[in-house]
């Protein structure tokens, strides 16, 4: 099978955590073990996401006084795409060996005239007490919105629109070689009256991304993995319910924060709408469960898992 995977920030970086790299570097070969089994039967591309890394460089640069202003959020992306991608090349090749693994640099084509500019949702950095994010945000011009019980900044999120390099990464993938791309979402970039690439301020979203760049790539599965086990109704109440094998309407049905959750269950709704294929959601340890519907909630055209098990949890079907 062709698998897309896409890795969440916080599985990357746990809630709480410090954002050394010692600590990040930990957290990247936990989750290179959790996947070396995919790679080891299946095609491979890797995506992940940035929203703490970024936003750690933001606060960096922000700060340096060296600098007339801080750098854009185009260029944050490319640095921390760089950043993870080099230790999950690393990782994967010491996993791996034998094996060819490429980390590329990506861009994501968005639309100037996307109404996210206008409506930042997408988390970056760290966590914080009300107080503390409102202090920022008056004092620094930043706009924060609540994260489940913490407050964080939000940019621009506008959806993507295509992969620059897909053509490139479907290259590798019929080369043998296992591609980390898509970091971050890609680089936000917009092309202009003369045809020119440029970066804008943003972060596109690595879960829409990596739904884009698999129905591009003809892949089988997407898994989404992130530091929960499953989607849940009612998340961070006594109500909550875990939702086990479900289709795409039903999952629409439903709703979802649209900084968190909301984006996933779009995109692997998506996905599953528009290649017949199956998507998941759940845990990084869960990774080749999710494959084989044995865990997480999974989401395929009539909501049966790959394997027809037993649900272990709530249907939503």
């Amino acid at each position: 099978m062709r698998v897309v995977v896409a890795l969440g920030g916080n599985a990357l970086l746990h809630r709480e955590e410090r954002p050394d790299a010692a600590v990040q570097l930990a957290n990247v070969r936990a989750a290179v073990a959790a996947l070396a089994p995919l790679a080891d039967e299946h095609e491979l591309v890797i995506t992940h996401g940035n929203g703490p890394q970024v936003g750690v460089l933001a606060l960096e640069s922000a700060a340096d006084r060296s600098l007339s202003g801080p750098y854009p959020f185009d260029v944050l992306g490319a640095e921390t795409q760089g950043m993870i991608g080099y230790w999950l090349l690393q990782s994967l090749q010491n996993a791996l060996p034998g094996r060819q693994i490429c980390a590329l640099l990506n861009q994501t084509l968005v639309s100037a005239a996307d109404p996210a500019f206008a409506d930042p949702t997408k988390f970056v950095g760290p966590v914080y007490d009300r107080a503390k994010a409102e202090g920022l945000a008056a004092k620094r011009g930043w706009t924060v919105k609540r994260d489940g019980t913490h407050w964080r900044r939000v940019v621009p999120s506008p959806r993507p629109q295509r992969v620059v390099e897909t053509r490139l990464i479907r290259l590798l993938l019929q080369s043998g070689a296992v591609a980390v791309c898509a970091g971050g979402g890609g680089v936000p970039v917009i092309r202009d009256e003369r045809g020119q690439l440029t970066g804008v301020e943003a972060v596109v979203d690595k879960d829409l991304t990596a739904a884009l760049l698999a129905e591009a790539l003809d892949a089988d599965a997407l898994l989404l993995l992130t530091d929960v086990p499953h989607v849940s109704l009612h998340y961070g109440t006594s109500a909550a319910e875990p939702i086990g094998r479900t289709t795409p309407a039903a999952l629409r049905a439903q709703r979802f924060p649209p900084g968190s959750m909301g984006p996933k269950v779009d995109a692997v709704c998506r996905f599953v709408e528009l290649t017949g294929g199956t998507a998941a959601i759940g845990a990084l340890q869960d990774a080749p469960a999710l494959l084989s519907g044995a865990a997480g909630t999974v989401v395929t055209p009539t909501g049966h898992s790959l394997d027809r098990r037993p649900a272990a949890h709530m249907d939503l079907t």
